[in-house]
Parts: C-alpha cells; sequence; structure tokens
C-alpha cells in the first residue's frame, strides 16, 4: 500500500486551502492527524489517532454520527454542520465534508475536511458550487462590462427577453429588448459604476417585443463588480419578475381611488360619472354607465325584479361617460375636478356624456339587455366594433367610429360588461372598453370591475333611495308649510326658514300667518324636537291643530291651552316614545288687531317675541312663559301691548339665538338686537340678513323667523254705534249701515248686510243682556260684528217647514262667506263677512 498524502487529497478533491482534514477508517475511527487539525481542536497526534470521532464532537451531534456513516456508505459522502469539542471542552462549530478516500483493493477510509464557522455566514463554496447556484437561479443573473455590454448572463434571463446567454455577449439592453425603457436602466447601471453604491429595489415597467399589450414590472438590483486593485470591472445586476405584485398594486389603488371620490354626494348622476372617471384611463380607455330611467328619477327599478327574457329591449340613460383622448370637453353637472381635470396622472380625457343623461336602447338579445336581465357579466377578448351592431353605439373610440367602407376599420376593441347591482337589485349596467394597445381584460379585470362596480352601485343606490325620499320630503313639506302668506292689510310680512338637516330641508320648526275675523291676523311661530322627516311629519300634527284653533277665534292664552291638551293626548296614543315627538313642542301665538294696533300673545316654552319701533329701536316683550306643550304645568297666561304703526314684529324660534339657554339669554339678546337694528331696503332683505347674521350655514338647529310690519286700518274704514235694548233700534240699524254702505260706494251691498244687521240685532235684543254695539268693518271684506253681554253662543238651526222661527241664522250663512262667534271678558261678538263683490241670486 502506497503512502497516502491527506493534505494533498484534500486541495486536489476540494480546492479548499484553509481546511483541517483528517482521516477515518470504516468504523468512524481517527487513523491519520494533521497539524491543521491539531491547531483547530488543540489535540496533538497521538491523543487524536484511535480516538473515535464521537468523541471529538459534542454529546448533541455524536448521536447522529452512526446515520451519518450511513449515508456516507450510501451516498459516497456527506457535508454539513457539525459542533466538534476542543481539548479544552469548548464547542467549535465548524462546517465538515465526508468523502471516499478508498485505495484500489483497499479497506474503506473516509477523509474529512473541517472548516471553522466562526463568524463565516455559512458553507465555504467552490467554484463548481457557485455555478450551479446562478446558472440554475430562477432570478434572471447578468454581468456588463463598463461599457454596459453583457459578457455573462444565466438562463434564468433569457424568461424576460433578450435571447439565451450566448445571444446577448457584446450586446446592451437597448439591443435585446427594444420594447423596454433601456435608457433609464443603463442610467441606474452608470450611476453604479461611477458611485460604487448598490442600487436594490429598482422597479422598472415596460412591455416586451413577446407580449406588446402586457404591461410587465421587473425589480432590479445593480452592483459594481471590482478587480483585486479595486478598479471597476463592470455591473452585477438581478431581474424579478413583479408584474402580479406591479398589478395587485395597481388595482389596490384602484379601488382606493374608487372608494375616496366614489359616492362624494348623493347626486345619482354624479356618482355614475366618478365611477366611469376612476375606471378611466388607468383600467379602461372608455367607461359608460348606463342606468335605469326610474333609478335617476328615484323609484324602485323593475328591470330584474320581474320575470323578463334575454329578448327584451330596455330603455337605459348614460349617466355616466369617459372617453380617454376624447375631443369632447363637456362637462356633467359638474364642477372642474370631474369634467376633464386629471388626477393622479391621468390622461386628459371627456367627461360627462354631452347633453346630460341621453337615453340609451340597446338592440333586443345583445349582450347589454342579458346582462341587465340576467345580473350576470359578459366579457370579450376581442370584439370588431362595426361587426357588432350593439357595438356602434358603445364608447369604443375617442373619435366617431368610421363606417365599414371607410379605408382604415376600427381596431378590435375588449370589452368587460357589468351589472350595477346593489342589494339584490340591478340598478343599470357599466360598460368597460379596451383598445387594441392595451392587454385584453382577463378574468383578473372582471373580478377587479365586478368589486369597483359593487362600490359604486352602493354609492348610486343611496343616492337613489336619498332622492326618493328627499322627493317625498319636499312633498311633505310643500303640505306641512305655507308656500305662501295669505295676502290681508294688517300687517307686510316676510319669512325665512333654515333647516338643521341640510340634506332633506326639512325640520321640526314652522312659521304661519291665519287671517282671524274684522280683519285681525294671528302670527304664529313654533318647533318640535328633533329634525328631518319626522318632525317635519310632527310639526305638520301640531300646525294643523294650531289652524283649528285659530278658527274659534279663541284668545291665545286659550289657543295654547286647548293645543296643550291636545298634544299631551296625541303623546300618549303614541305607543313608540321615538314617535311621540308632539311632547315638549314650543309655540308663541300672536294675535293683532289693525283697527286698534292692539297685540294680544301668549308662549309656550318658546321665546319671546322682539319688536323693532319705528324709530329703529328694538324691545322685547315682557311675556310670561309658559311650560311646552304637552308637558302639564301652570295655565297659559296672555300679554297686551299696543303698537304704533310701521313697529315690526320678530317671532322666531330658538334656533336663532347662539345657545338658547336661560343662562345666555343677555347675550342672545344683544345679538338679536344688533341684528334688528340694520335696516334693509325691504323686510324680505332685512329677514334675510339677520338670519346671515346669526345662523351659521348648517346649523345645530333648525332656525324659523316671521317679520311683521304692523299696519292700521283707517279710521273712516270702522263705523260702530251704540244701540239701545229696543226692537225698534232694528230699523234704525238698518238704515244707518245702508247710510255707511253708500259713503263707501258699496251699495250693491246693501241688501244682504241689512239682512244680517237685522237678524244679529234682533238676536242679541231678543236673548241677550247688557250693552249692543253694532260696527262694519272694511277691509279686503265687508265685516258685519253684533256685540253683546251674553255669554251663551248661537246655535245654527235647520227648522222644520211648520217652525215659525230659528231660520235668522241659516240665513246669514246662506248670504255671507263665513260667520262666527268671538268671545270678550265683557260678552260675545257674533260677526259676519262679505265679499265686496254682490252674491249672485
Amino acid at each position: 500500500m502506497g503512502t497516502y498524502d491527506v493534505d494533498d487529497v484534500a486541495r486536489r478533491r476540494f480546492d479548499v486551502a484553509d481546511a483541517a482534514p483528517l482521516l477515518l477508517d470504516g468504523r468512524g475511527v481517527v487513523t491519520s492527524w494533521t497539524r491543521d487539525a491539531e491547531r483547530l481542536l488543540g489535540y496533538a497526534a497521538a491523543e487524536a489517532v484511535g480516538k473515535d470521532l464521537a468523541g471529538l464532537v459534542t454529546h448533541g451531534d455524536a448521536g447522529r454520527l452512526p446515520d451519518i456513516l450511513e449515508r456516507c456508505r450510501r451516498d459516497g459522502g456527506w457535508s454539513g454542520l457539525l459542533s466538534a469539542r476542543r481539548q479544552d471542552g469548548r464547542p467549535v462549530p465548524v462546517m465538515a465534508r465526508m468523502t471516499s478516500a478508498d485505495e484500489p483493493g483497499g479497506t474503506a477510509r473516509w477523509l474529512v475536511l473541517l472548516n471553522e464557522m466562526g463568524d463565516a455566514p455559512g458553507w465555504t463554496m467552490s467554484r463548481s458550487s457557485l455555478e450551479q447556484i446562478v446558472t440554475g437561479s430562477p432570478i434572471g443573473i447578468a454581468i456588463v462590462d463598463t461599457d454596459l455590454r453583457y459578457v455573462w448572463s444565466n438562463e434564468a434571463l433569457a424568461r424576460f427577453g433578450g435571447g439565451r446567454p450566448e445571444e446577448r455577449l457584446g450586446l446592451r439592453m437597448a439591443d435585446v429588448q427594444p420594447g423596454l425603457d433601456a435608457e433609464a436602466a443603463e442610467a441606474q447601471m452608470r450611476w453604479v459604476l461611477e458611485s460604487g453604491e448598490t442600487v436594490v429595489g429598482y422597479e422598472h415597467l415596460g412591455r416586451v417585443r413577446a407580449a406588446p399589450h402586457r404591461e410587465t414590472a421587473h425589480m432590479l438590483s445593480f452592483t459594481r463588480l471590482d478587480d483585486d486593485h479595486g478598479n471597476p470591472m463592470g455591473v452585477y445586476y438581478t431581474v424579478v419578475d413583479i408584474t402580479d405584485r406591479h398589478r395587485a398594486r395597481q388595482r389596490l389603488a384602484l379601488l382606493d381611488r374608487a372608494g375616496r371620490r366614489i359616492g362624494r354626494s348623493l347626486d345619482i348622476a354624479r356618482t355614475a360619472q366618478e365611477l366611469a372617471d376612476v375606471a378611466a384611463p388607468g383600467f379602461a380607455d372608455a367607461v359608460a354607465v348606463d342606468l335605469l330611467e326610474p333609478v335617476l328619477r328615484g323609484a324602485e327599478p323593475t328591470v330584474g325584479a320581474e320575470p323578463g327574457s334575454p329578448r327584451d329591449s330596455v330603455p337605459l340613460r348614460r349617466a355616466g361617460l369617459r372617453i380617454t383622448g376624447s375631443p369632447y370637453r363637456a362637462g356633467h353637472a359638474q364642477g372642474a375636478e370631474d369634467a376633464g381635470q386629471a388626477e393622479d396622472g391621468d390622461e386628459v380625457g371627456a367627461a360627462g356624456p354631452p347633453g346630460g343623461a341621453p337615453a340609451v336602447v340597446h338592440p333586443a338579445g345583445s349582450p347589454p339587455v342579458t346582462c341587465l336581465l340576467t345580473g350576470r357579466p359578459w366579457r370579450a377578448e376581442r370584439l370588431d366594433p362595426v361587426a357588432e351592431e350593439w357595438l356602434r353605439g358603445m364608447p369604443t373610440e375617442p373619435e366617431p367610429v368610421p363606417a365599414p367602407a371607410s379605408v382604415s376599420a376600427p381596431d378590435p376593441v375588449s370589452v368587460l360588461i357589468v351589472p350595477v347591482r346593489a342589494r339584490g337589485v340591478t340598478l343599470g349596467i357599466a360598460t368597460f372598453v379596451r383598445r387594441r394597445r392595451r392587454e385584453a381584460f382577463d378574468g383578473d379585470d372582471l373580478a377587479l370591475a365586478e368589486d369597483l362596480v359593487s362600490r359604486a352601485a352602493v354609492c348610486v343606490d343611496n343616492a337613489r333611495r336619498y332622492t326618493r325620499e328627499r322627493d317625498a320630503a319636499l312633498v311633505l313639506q310643500r303640505n306641512l308649510l305655507p308656500r305662501r302668506l295669505p295676502e290681508q292689510d294688517a300687517v307686510e310680512v316676510a319669512a325665512c326658514y333654515r333647516p338643521a338637516d341640510e340634506l332633506t330641508g326639512l325640520g321640526g320648526d314652522w312659521y304661519d300667518l291665519i287671517p282671524l275675523s274684522a280683519a285681525r291676523v294671528a302670527l304664529v311661530v313654533g318647533e318640535v324636537p328633533g329634525h328631518g322627516i319626522d318632525a317635519a311629519a310632527a310639526m305638520g300634527r301640531v300646525r294643523t291643530a294650531v289652524r283649528t284653533l285659530a278658527a274659534l277665534d279663541l284668545r291665545p292664552d286659550e289657543v295654547l291651552a286647548h293645543l296643550d291638551d291636545l298634544v299631551a293626548r296625541m303623546s300618549r296614543e303614541e305607543e313608540d316614545l321615538e314617535a311621540g315627538r308632539q311632547a315638549g313642542a314650543g309655540c308663541v301665538y300672536v294675535v293683532y288687531d289693525p283697527v286698534d294696533g292692539r297685540c294680544a300673545m301668549a308662549a309656550a316654552g318658546h321665546p319671546a317675541p322682539a319688536i323693532v319701533l319705528p324709530d329703529g329701536n328694538v324691545r322685547f316683550v315682557d311675556l310670561p312663559q309658559g311650560p311646552p306643550l304637552g308637558a302639564g304645568g301652570p295655565p297659559f297666561e296672555s300679554a297686551e301691548v299696543v303698537l304704533p304703526e310701521g313697529s315690526t314684529l320678530a317671532l322666531h324660534t330658538d334656533g336663532l339665538l347662539a345657545h338658547g339657554e336661560e343662562w345666555a339669554l343677555d347675550t342672545d339678546r344683544t345679538r338679536l338686537r344688533q341684528a334688528l337694528e340694520r335696516r334693509a331696503d325691504s323686510l324680505d332683505l332685512r329677514c334675510q340678513a339677520v338670519i346671515d347674521a346669526l345662523v351659521p350655514a348648517r346649523p345645530h338647529d333648525d332656525v324659523a323667523l316671521l317679520m311683521a310690519r304692523t299696519r292700521r286700518l283707517s279710521p273712516d274704514r270702522v263705523a260702530e254705534w251704540e244701540l239701545p235694548a229696543d226692537p225698534a233700534a232694528v230699523a234704525e240699524a238698518r238704515k244707518t249701515a245702508s247710510r255707511r254702505l253708500a259713503q263707501w260706494g258699496l251699495a250693491e251691498l246693501s241688501f244682504t248686510t241689512e239682512l244680517v244687521v237685522s237678524e244679529l240685532v234682533t238676536n242679541a235684543i231678543r236673548y241677550a243682556t247688557g250693552p249692543i254695539r253694532l260696527r262694519l268693518v272694511l277691509e279686503r271684506t265687508l265685516v258685519c260684528e253684533v256685540f253683546d253681554g251674553g255669554a251663551t253662543a248661537p246655535h245654527l238651526r235647520h227648522p222644520r217647514t211648520t217652525d215659525e222661527g230659528g231660520r235668522g241664522l241659516l240665513l246669514v250663512s246662506q248670504v255671507t262667506q263665513r260667520w262666527g262667534t268671538r268671545f270678550l271678558p265683557e260678552g260675545k261678538i257674533i260677526w259676519a263677512e262679505q265679499p265686496l263683490a254682490a252674491p249672485r241670486v
């Protein structure tokens, strides 16, 4: 047997100069020991030779050795990490390589090479190992020289385009991949050559020749290679395909943008246009959003809720449209941002269908109709926009599609049609179009479009429901608040209303002017708790009750007392506490008489009116405050003031005051006084100026303000006579009234007036006690009043043919416009009102 140089075999077989070799027999016993092994582990040759390898490693690794030796016999070698034990007992991590060292005809022997790991990152690699790593790596790797020409690349790089490694040699990136932006990548390489710094994570977008419609994304990292003297030799770079990650990022960005930009208002058409603006040009070249006509009106859509056939034709309205690169610049009832202004680097194009939301009718059985009726999306990778009849009306081109006989026919397009569905109901369809220069829609694009449209559909449906509720609320408002205040001569009026609920424009505050008998008027301002449509409905009930009570001609405190009982009863009848909004309502009721300027008023949990005198000074009425309506408490009290002609009454809800609380009453009244003292050209302008000065654009509470400038009835339009309680006075009363009518130029009313005077005066003399007065008041109507000291009200009777009496009031009711009774502390007044035009007989 010849001699065996362990060091020579190690260098020849493993190409590792700093390894510590040793030799084992077939049983794992050390048979040869080297100086490098002694330096590494501290054992002298005499101590190590004959020692089992298990005695040179830690206890944990000693148990692994039988399995390792078995693998060596089976596989011809083994390599891995072991924890050796030095002579002093300290463990040493080593990289161990075991390979057969058998001589022909000799016994089994194993050569072991040990490398101390220390701070090493891992194995010390041989050239063959390194070549296996770089050539077999799935990551594209290349090396270029200082002229940026390829000198080496691996097979994986060919998957990114540009050919095999041998085809790249001596060429530059622009030569092998013309579709990429090679100039930007080479600029990074030059910077790395000059600075020596590594560039990691540089993202590069482009299109390769093999797939010109598909945008690809790569992440590149660049490192400078230096020779032994530190001089640059070239650049080593790696390429990783991150197209899927890039597209996922784009999808997330699109959805994020959709969340920020779609549904910023509750306008249906604007929401549809926002969907089109978000999707083009980032996702598609053209987008059309077609909605069912009932949806735009806020009504319930019918398609999808009823059985239908795909052959049916369905009328639609194009509510949203955006075409990238279109010459159209028409907006869609929006601001500049949505009318073509690009965002986040978007290409500018047309925004909104020109002319509003035009009608769109797709042919029966076409994909849009099928999609609409079935509620399922539809996709086509490439379609001829001329051959497909239904596609001619779609936004496939920035210019009108040329006819088939044109010199250049339009390129095929890729189309996606997605139903706009929300809460199980189809509202319309969204059509997405890509032209030939872009990749056709795939399954991932369909899923993204469905997600995008579903988000927009919820916003469209919310806008539809809001439109429906708002329309219903506006109808309610028109029926609850006076469209215009009635004409009369007692006061000049102006009113302003600002709700806290800006969406519906409704609240619980109201104002009213109610004409009463004898040219008098009732001014009312009130509020119920809450805002919105529920509060408006409750307000309507209370307002109707006030108008009904006003017709009884009661004093203000009596009106509020009856109203308080009525509100309490209505609240008790409501089983749901939330529905019982009438309880806690406030109201101020004012009656103004233009004959003598007297103004009587009472309040229930409501601010007292302010009075602007003719000289501009403002004072507040010292009005006893009653409890809120329906709350129970002490009785209501009235206050009475005499107003000079030209005074202005300001009735308002507590929302006009900044705080509306008792502790801030002085501060609030000071602000109100200052606002009322400002003069304006008209009462309407003055009313609006007070609201603007005291109320923000979005108030925390509803606000109602009613301003009434008082007038006086001219004394020559009022005639009054004291009458004795003598039947003979009836004839004189008729003559006196007839003479006054002649002075007023109303001789044609003499017959009916004499009849009314005769009946009312006769009843007073026959059934009442105390003084009797006759008064005629000429305003927009002629009012005849008879006062007596009685406390009983007359009743209208329907006498039989044989009855000798009881027909007086029946005749009065037939010949006059209206009649009634008004009670005073000292008696009552029976009055009857006639229009100034003579009645037809």
